[in-house]
């Protein structure tokens, strides 16, 4: 099955489930649907950043979270992280993920209702060669600059994603 024929549950304000559609179809309707985005660090607190493949249909070539990906129709958020990390980084989890927040789902991170988790891991690393073209990771105040300076290379998404993460640290000393 093609990427554009996957089947994605849509979704309300309130993120109820209200139909199931096609990928391609929410996508080119503009309606909204469910994501997660994780961020991994390692032992040392660096984020890994992944370069997404220039095969994807959007945002190829461009730097996003660590791993992330569509909530498949009766799949719950939990789920698809585990799935996602495992399936673009190779990692088998062995703990639960720590939730970090919920973004809401709006123009700007394509209408995504959006669960943001951390996950801690030093590797290896094992990246799908269809999702991520290169990886590296990053320390904080690195991710921050680019972050601040408006990194044209990053997706609006890991930026939005790094901006909300950084004000609940920064919230919680």
């Amino acid at each position: 099955m093609s990427v554009s024929q996957e089947l994605l549950d849509v979704v309300d304000d309130e993120d109820r489930v209200i139909d199931t559609m096609t990928r391609g179809e929410i996508h080119a309707q503009g309606l909204m649907h469910r994501a997660v985005h994780i961020l991994l660090f390692n032992s040392q607190g660096q984020l890994f950043l992944q370069k997404r493949s220039m095969s994807k249909d959007e945002k190829p070539g461009y730097w996003d979270s660590s791993a992330a990906g569509h909530v498949d129709s009766g799949e719950d958020y939990l789920e698809c992280a585990h799935r996602e990390i495992g399936e673009e980084l190779g990692i088998v989890t062995d703990r639960e993920f720590e939730f970090l927040f919920k973004l809401p789902a709006i123009a700007d991170n394509g209408n995504e209702h959006c669960m943001v988790y951390r996950y801690c891991h030093d590797g290896p690393l094992v990246l799908h060669p269809d999702e991520i073209e290169e990886g590296c990771w990053i320390d904080a105040a690195a991710m921050d600059e680019r972050v601040n300076r408006g990194d044209p290379t990053l997706t609006e998404a890991v930026a939005m994603i790094w901006k909300r993460y950084r004000e609940l640290r920064h919230n919680k000393r």
